[in-house]
């Protein structure tokens, strides 16, 4: 009885440091991995691109900010100043929306883009992920970095891509990449449940997320028809048909109803 109970402990321990991972990074074997797209179009011309541009504005009542709690982490909840809220709705001064991820949803088949040189940043400071809402290329390398004194941990919840989940020390450096389009795909720390960020992960470089004064630019656009999506985390998706004439630009907007 006794040899039993001994391998019922050891069988139990070792489940419960499998489970701990020891902060290590939990990822999708190779066997298993999603392929990457290959790219199949050519490179476009664009001797006569145009623009589209715009901005995304809101309509009603805006919605009471949830306040978010960070009494457990000290050092991060100093950082603030005051109180903090949730960043699901942002509405700015201008009756516009903060965080929409506007892109080009169809009309770009034919082509063929290269990843940018240059990584994108993804920070945590104050126990919040900065920025909330981007957008990256397929394979594009996203730099993650940890700016607070307290240890982190980054899971990212893809439906196309590859899932992965690592905890990250202060002052710790992490690049990861992801090789399929999707939109969106949700971040979050499984040690601070209010830190959330968003990912939009698009194979062209024609993306765009909405600021302080809800406008948005498209530059450097091969003249044809598009469908252009924004995407807000809250109220969901709007789509407009936009046609690009040859070094013209087009400015549309799109309207929230909260």
């Amino acid at each position: 009885d006794f040899l039993k109970f001994q391998t019922v402990v050891i069988f139990s321990l070792a489940l419960i440091l499998g489970a701990c991972g020891g902060g290590e990074s939990t990822e999708t074997s190779p066997e298993t991995a999603i392929p990457d797209e290959e790219p199949t179009g050519v490179s476009p011309d664009l001797s006569e691109a145009g623009v589209v541009s715009g901005k995304v504005n809101f309509k009603g009542n805006k919605p009471k900010k949830a306040r978010i709690r960070m009494g457990a982490e000290p050092d991060c909840q100093k950082k603030h100043g005051g109180a903090i809220h949730s960043q699901e709705v942002e509405v700015n001064s201008n009756n516009t929306l903060r965080y929409v991820f506007v892109w080009i949803k169809q009309g770009l088949e034919d082509y063929t883009f290269e990843k940018p040189a240059e990584s994108a940043m993804l920070d945590q400071s104050g126990c919040i992920y900065i920025p909330h809402v981007f957008g990256v290329q397929t394979k594009q390398d996203i730099k993650i970095i940890n700016s607070d004194p307290v240890t982190h941990n980054i899971h990212p919840l893809p439906s196309s891509n590859r899932e992965w989940n690592i905890s990250q020390a202060p002052n710790q450096e992490y690049s990861r990449s992801f090789p399929r389009q999707e939109i969106m795909i949700p971040v979050k720390c499984n040690i601070h449940p209010w830190m959330k960020s968003y990912i939009g992960v698009v194979s062209h470089p024609y993306f765009a997320v909405t600021g302080e004064d809800g406008s948005f630019e498209l530059k450097n656009l091969p003249p044809g028809d598009y469908t252009i999506q924004a995407w807000h985390e809250k109220y969901g998706t709007l789509e407009q048909q936009v046609t690009v004439p040859p070094k013209e630009t087009k400015a549309i907007e799109f309207t929230y109803e909260g």
